[in-house]
């Protein structure tokens, strides 16, 4: 069977959904001989690559940002060409705008069955900012119109992929239909507890041994609610006793109000994106604790990661998250605010972290391999082309 991924939801710093369709690479590699997957991409230039049985094609496309580097697929021509020449079984489509339509269009064209991956509830995003700034009426309009696209774009797919049970039955009752709930998963042989290089990272990373040291691994942007950490980090280094050191991988438009925490607390460390799974690893490791401030993941990979390698993880409840947390939850903050998460870190340091993290991997790691979760997926893509009638 030929897969072919599609989505504009990539690039060389770009965290879930490239690590999705790189996982889901390996996996054929390794389990499914005489299969392939083809990949299309944004990029900066148009290219092609082969590598066994991947083929990577990227299309030259807009830059949106200089630091998430995403880009904007708009060369749908140069998609169609491809999925003319490669005319693969089975077609993923990873994003919910232009390229999307464009996924359907010549999926039914070339009479291959057309599937969708929600990773991004994007409606939710939409709806804060009108809400900001404008009235009740505006929202329940917008709101509206969110739910109409939603159902009218994934009735068209043949089935949906939704990483949340949560957020599948709010899909259903949107009015999507055939939704399928797929988790993301974690490389379990690399993602895992060794705290035998804890101190030398710790050393290699400059930050102080006797320090709590926080981590946060993502973008630096508002979506992802990093304000609100770094107003819970100056709480904490203003009003407590310990030494607390924040370190924060990744990049983003809130780079800027990052650099500022930094000069005032003199406890702030930053490194941008990091491709090397094993590195990250240790990265996870050498932490105390991971503190994910987002309150709008439809999944959560980082901190699956995190707690696959010992390291548990405090944040704020009522995400989609909160299921793959595998330790006490009692103490994560209750409402979304600074001095709620400064708190909930505190609490939670009051704990057990070595056992709870302990407890927490074996969980992560037994639940959500990946060679688990795409042993499912593959059989619903075939389960899929089977059925399919053009």
């Amino acid at each position: 069977m030929k897969i072919c991924d599609l989505t504009q939801f990539y690039s060389p710093v770009s965290g879930g959904v490239r690590r999705y369709i790189e996982q889901k690479s390996s996996y054929i590699r390794r389990h499914k001989p005489g299969w392939s997957h083809v990949i299309i991409v944004p990029g900066e230039k148009t290219a092609s690559s082969e590598d066994g049985p991947v083929r990577q094609y990227t299309i030259a496309s807009q830059l949106l940002s200089r630091t998430s580097r995403y880009r904007a697929l708009t060369k749908l021509h140069l998609v169609e060409e491809v999925l003319e020449k490669e005319r693969p079984d089975i077609i993923e489509s990873g994003d919910p705008y232009q390229v999307a339509w464009k996924a359907i269009a010549s999926g039914r064209g070339l009479d291959i069955p057309v599937v969708g991956f929600y990773h991004s509830h994007f409606s939710e995003s939409l709806l804060r900012t009108v809400s900001k700034f404008m009235g009740p009426l505006a929202v329940s309009i917008a709101e509206e119109t969110c739910r109409k696209y939603v159902a009218t774009l994934y009735n068209r797919f043949e089935c949906t992929f939704v990483p949340s049970p949560i957020l599948a039955r709010l899909l259903t009752e949107w009015g999507v239909e055939n939704t399928h709930t797929v988790d993301l998963g974690v490389d379990d042989e690399v993602f895992r507890p060794d705290f035998a290089d804890r101190a030398a990272t710790r050393i290699r990373l400059g930050i102080p041994s006797q320090a709590r040291l926080l981590l946060y691994v993502g973008r630096l942007a508002t979506e992802k609610n990093v304000r609100t950490l770094f107003e819970a980090y100056s709480i904490l280094r203003s009003t407590s006793r310990e030494d607390y050191a924040l370190l924060c991988l990744g990049d983003g438009t809130q780079r800027a109000s990052l650099i500022d925490l930094q000069k005032q607390t003199q406890g702030v460390h930053w490194m941008p994106y990091c491709a090397n799974p094993a590195e990250l690893a240790q990265i996870y490791r050498s932490a105390d604790l991971f503190v994910h401030p987002g309150v709008q993941e439809t999944f959560g990979l980082v901190a699956l990661e995190s707690q696959a390698c010992g390291t548990p993880v405090v944040g704020i409840k009522g995400s989609y998250m909160d299921r793959i947390i595998f330790s006490d939850q009692n103490q994560w903050a209750s409402e979304n605010s600074p001095a709620a998460l400064a708190e909930a870190i505190e609490r939670k340091f009051r704990t057990d972290l070595h056992t709870a993290g302990l407890h927490a991997s074996e969980e992560a790691r037994g639940r959500y391999a990946w060679n688990n979760v795409f042993s499912r997926l593959m059989d619903i893509y075939s389960d899929v082309v089977g059925r399919y009638s053009p």
